[in-house]
């Protein structure tokens, strides 16, 4: 391996590589995957002058640290976390020139939940089904960072980008889901549909980077019985035998037997990865009403 690589110091609750997921596999059964908040990805890879789909680290509530081995531009996005370079503090939010052989420590979130580090030129992990996205699901792509692990790093694209502040969205105090009733609305009473669209839910601490957990009022089928497992997309809302609403994220099952009873929009699954648990959550149904769809089949005989 070159000098352009990185070494774990401390990998934190959970670091993994992340670019923007492996798209157009769900048939074989592959899932996206990618980074949890891709807004903030995009934004780190443009202040060091990458691509924006360029793979970085993506951390999880307390942050990391690495001796990069040679001097590098890195932006640190996400999650508000405090940032130093062998102990003095420098921006968040901003491209970092981080001399060879210091340590960069990202510290836990201050708020939100994922921090994202870009470094100039992208940590050059190979690829998998064109994509350096740890998939927690299925195995594929880079292991979760230990520590001591070293990473490849990318050639430079181009200069950093220069910016006094950026337009960082903070993480949200109430998670708002906008989601559209279906494809399987039609197996849950209608109490329940009124419930879905009026309680107020709090996420999880069991969420993760497959799903958004959700803690509130069960909603209660209409038909007892299972479904045969079906296609599952990104934002699905899937409803599992304890009737609590789950949140299918990017790294999401392919396929599932649970009823799925609205789809959040993805514009909206960025602050769902930032929500710390606790977090007030409602669903709120957009789109116009459309009949009840995905209803049981009567059972005969």
């Amino acid at each position: 391996m070159t000098d352009r690589a990185l070494a774990v110091v401390r990998a934190g609750a959970l670091t993994s590589v992340q670019d923007l997921g492996r798209h157009g596999h769900a048939h074989l059964g592959v899932p996206r995957s990618g980074a949890l908040d891709p807004p903030a990805l995009r934004l780190g890879n443009r202040l060091v002058g990458n691509p924006e789909g360029t793979a970085a680290l993506e951390t999880t509530l307390n942050g990391c640290a690495v001796r990069p081995r040679c001097t590098v531009e890195v932006a640190v996005t996400g999650a508000p976390c405090g940032v130093t370079v062998d102990g003095r503090p420098v921006a968040w939010g901003q491209s970092v020139r981080v001399p060879a052989g210091t340590v960069l420590e990202v510290g836990p979130a201050v708020s939100g939940v994922r921090s994202y580090l870009a470094f100039g030129g992208g940590v050059a992990v190979e690829p998998v089904l064109g994509s350096r996205s740890t998939d927690l699901l299925s195995g594929l792509g880079p292991a979760v960072l230990r520590d001591g692990t070293v990473l490849a790093l990318g050639p430079r694209r181009g200069p950093a980008a220069p910016a006094d502040a950026v337009p960082a969205q903070a993480p949200p105090a109430e998670l708002v889901l906008r989601v559209r009733l279906g494809p399987r609305d039609g197996w849950f009473t209608d109490a329940a549909l009124r419930t879905l669209a009026s309680a107020v839910y709090r996420v999880s601490s069991a969420s993760n980077r497959i799903g958004l957990r959700t803690e509130g009022p069960a909603l209660e089928r209409a038909a007892t019985g299972e479904l045969p497992s079906e296609g599952m997309v990104l934002g699905a809302v899937q409803v599992p035998p304890d009737g609590l609403p789950l949140v299918f994220l990017a790294d999401h099952p392919t396929t599932g037997g649970y009823p799925v009873v609205a789809v959040v929009r993805e514009a909206d699954l960025a602050a769902a990865a930032q929500a710390v648990p606790g977090t007030p959550i409602r669903f709120v149904p957009v789109g116009r009403p459309t009949p009840r769809t995905g209803r049981p089949t009567p059972r005969t005989g």
